[in-house]
């Protein structure tokens, strides 16, 4: 069989192509070139040549044919476009979810087609089976086609299903993960066993294809600046606040009877990836029997986030020997102007970095965006209210299943494993389906909930469906 390795230069797709040739397949290299702009990365080199060096003398190595072929316009067109779209309306792309679905296994699939691959190999942390019945026979599709599980890497510090969230079965039916079964340190190993000039290179960070970028940078091609204020919301603006009262009562009176919870658990235990809380006992919180009578109207008033209108009145004073009048805001119960921005589009929920914010004991944190009023919101510390969140919803034309025979119809409740962000630890949650989308119900809030990020959903180690988190 013909397989055709995108070849990156990295340690990862160098020693997927190494064990394809060891298995026996007939392989070749391809290496795409997806991005020229080297003034928007902060090293302001043209990575990819080195990158197109080091693939080159690895499939010399290995002793397989080495193709180039340049993508940049389909990547401009089909992800950084769209990321730049996404943006604009205030919301929070991963344009490494959309790579692999346009790019890695749709532009570049056809080109390794058209140069007689029978199948596409990556170097991505996650496996691949078909799926069988009881008999253990393969199952098929509508189409007559044979279904595959999309399944998470072995290493759980390197699982990349997330990336592939958006894969079709036609996408996977010609796809090979040839590391899915190694943990990284292995992967480091065999290729230095076997000599790759690749071996201890490091690991791409940043925007896929593009690099490390500086963001605010890197958005200013397409959109403006635009100054405004940084409001930082006080406690007291949630005990006022309708919604939140709303959700609160909404969220208690669907705890299951013998819960020993008098009120539902509003604010995350979370503090960040690699400082996880302890998980929870895998006992839901809430009766499913509850969960499938709430009304769509509060399911929407469940996912949709608490939105903050605060509004700051002047005053005049004088000051100082002179009594030179000057004016100041009026202390507000609800909150506080604290800073200055250069744009809303700029931030995203959860972010603590570039907000130049003093004068606080614990970190702050976006809490919220107005992208019509440019005001960015900040709560301080870990356990801000507007940090955490019980519920998301996925709009119906968002929502992609990996696996269609196990596709939920509408007044369906499941329950499931979500991953909101890539290296999140899986979060059990309780899926509704309604004609209006799916509503996620977490068994804890959760952090950082964004929309335009993709809400991927997993049976065990399986990636059953995704989709792009609408609020």
């Amino acid at each position: 069989m013909k397989v055709c390795i995108g070849l990156s230069g990295g340690v990862d797709s160098s020693v997927a192509a190494l064990l394809l040739k060891q298995q026996g397949y007939d392989v070749f290299a391809l290496f795409m070139q997806n991005w020229h702009d080297a003034s928007t990365t902060l090293h302001g080199d043209c990575e990819w040549e080195e990158d197109r060096f080091v693939a080159e003398m690895v499939a010399r190595r290995i002793g397989i044919p080495f193709y180039f072929v340049d993508l940049s316009k389909e990547y401009r067109q089909r992800v950084v476009d769209y990321m730049f779209d996404e943006y604009s309306r205030g919301r929070t792309p991963n344009p490494d979810v959309l790579c692999n679905r346009e790019i890695k296994f749709d532009a570049f699939l056809k080109c390794a087609e058209s140069l007689g691959a029978e199948m596409v190999a990556t170097g991505h942390y996650c496996r691949k089976e078909p799926v069988l019945d009881a008999d253990g026979r393969p199952v098929c599709g509508p189409d007559g086609s044979p279904l595959y599980k999309l399944l998470a890497g072995s290493d759980p510090n390197k699982d990349q299903s997330y990336f592939l969230c958006q894969l079709s079965q036609e996408q996977l039916s010609k796809a090979l993960f040839p590391i899915g079964d190694l943990l990284k340190p292995r992967v480091r190993e065999i290729a230095r066993e076997a000599d790759l000039q690749s071996a201890d290179k490091k690991d791409s960070q940043g925007i896929c294809f593009v690099g490390k970028v500086d963001l605010p940078t890197f958005l200013q091609q397409v959109i403006t600046p635009r100054e405004g204020d940084v409001v930082e919301v006080y406690d007291a603006y949630y005990q006022d606040n309708a919604h939140y009262r709303e959700i609160c009562t909404i969220l208690d009176s669907i705890l299951r009877d013998d819960s020993p919870l008098s009120h539902a658990k509003m604010i995350t235990d979370y503090i960040s990836e690699d400082k996880a809380a302890a998980p929870s006992s895998g006992l839901c919180p809430f009766s499913l029997e509850k969960m499938s009578a709430l009304t769509d109207e509060e399911l929407f008033c469940l996912s949709e986030p608490v939105t903050y209108d605060i509004s700051f009145q002047t005053e005049t004073y004088r000051s100082g020997k002179k009594h030179i009048k000057k004016t100041r805001y009026k202390e507000n119960p609800y909150g506080k102007i604290v800073g200055r921005h250069d744009g809303a589009q700029f931030y995203t929920i959860g972010q603590r970095k570039g907000l130049n914010i003093g004068g606080h004991k614990d970190s702050v944190f976006v809490i919220s965006t107005d992208q019509q009023k440019n005001i960015i919101f900040v709560g301080e510390g870990h356990t801000h209210k507007g940090l955490s969140r019980s519920c998301l919803r996925v709009a119906p034309s968002e929502i992609h299943w990996v696996r269609p025979d196990l596709e939920m119809r509408a007044g369906d409740i499941r329950r499931y494993s979500v991953r909101i962000r890539y290296r999140q630890p899986l979060q059990k949650a309780t899926v509704l389906c309604r004609d209006n989308g799916l509503f996620v119900v977490f068994d804890e809030p959760q952090r950082g909930v964004t929309a335009g990020q993709f809400a991927a959903l997993y049976c065990n180690d399986e990636l059953i469906a995704s989709g792009v988190i609408e609020v």
